[in-house]
């Protein structure tokens, strides 16, 4: 694998095994979000969703202390942008508001897991990226925030619309959600926004997502895919709906060969062997919007 096709000016990425790649921001002093910065995440993450080599993604931080302290307000040259009028700049910001939107939805619009790995200050944008991870786990040492309220302006990049999905949970969202205070591992993990605590530092969250990815990277690629994308239509649909269209996608998938090597290889004892989901000499060029 060519990983430094997955390096960017803000972004490292290394193989930290076969299939699994670790994706971290890399802004010192800590990780503040400019326009480039997302953009070019974006860009990342839909080229990896198109690579059958990779299998699964850990996203992290290259800061020792930080994950990501949230935006960069210093950057935000869109708010001050002139237009001729009110409603001309309206439409402006609205467009870059869907952009941004987009770039963080790559992350749960990439076909491979992604899995988040949080420590020390991960508020603002953090909580934004990580709702669009599949899987979340922090070290005991983060903080966390939803602290959008205290700039004076609502969560707009996904927090608000994904976090009540997530956990269930409206009160404690909207205590965290209108304070704009801090919390912590304990309190995340009992809201149902991280599901377990690593450690107390960096090194350990990273290693506890790396082993958790290779499970996920033995498995049926095709398996893996569907299922997250199944669980992420079953989110937005009714009960009856994802039944229905389970059924017309396993229809399909079923007819893998995966399906056979796992069963075969659970007879014999051994550990499967699966391909790619395609061809990674002739990857896909679009964005995977299953």
């Amino acid at each position: 694998m060519d990983i430094q096709r997955f390096n960017g000016k803000y972004h490292r990425a290394s193989e930290v095994c076969q299939g699994v790649v670790l994706l971290e921001f890399n802004r010192p002093p800590v990780n503040a979000f400019s326009d480039d910065m997302w953009k070019e995440l974006r860009t990342i993450v839909d080229t990896i969703s198109d690579k059958p080599e990779i299998r699964v993604v850990v996203l992290s931080s290259a800061l020792d202390k930080v994950f990501t302290a949230g935006l960069d307000l210093n950057s935000q040259t869109e708010l001050n942008s002139p237009a001729l009028d009110p409603a001309r700049k309206a439409i402006q910001l609205r467009d870059h508001v869907l952009d941004f939107q987009d770039a963080i939805t790559s992350l749960e619009r990439c076909r491979q897991p992604i899995i988040c790995a949080m420590f020390g200050t991960s508020v603002g944008l953090a909580i934004d990226l990580a709702s669009a991870c599949d899987v979340r786990i922090a070290s005991s040492d983060t903080t966390f925030g939803i602290f959008e309220v205290n700039v004076g302006l609502a969560a707009d990049i996904g927090t608000l619309q994904r976090l009540p999905k997530i956990t269930g949970n409206e009160s404690k969202l909207k205590e965290l959600a209108l304070t704009g205070r801090k919390f912590g591992a304990s309190e995340a993990k009992e809201l149902g926004f991280i599901s377990d605590i690593v450690g107390n530092g960096r090194k350990e969250v990273i290693a506890a997502a790396v082993e958790m990815a290779k499970v996920m990277a033995s498995k049926s690629p095709i398996a893996v895919i569907g299922t997250k994308h199944l669980i992420n239509h079953a989110r937005d649909h009714t009960i009856e709906q994802g039944l229905r269209y389970t059924a017309i996608w396993n229809a399909s998938m079923l007819q893998s060969v995966d399906t056979t090597e796992a069963m075969k290889a659970v007879m014999a004892k051994r550990i499967p062997k699966f391909a790619p989901f395609g061809n990674p000499s002739s990857p896909l060029k679009s964005k995977a919007k299953l």
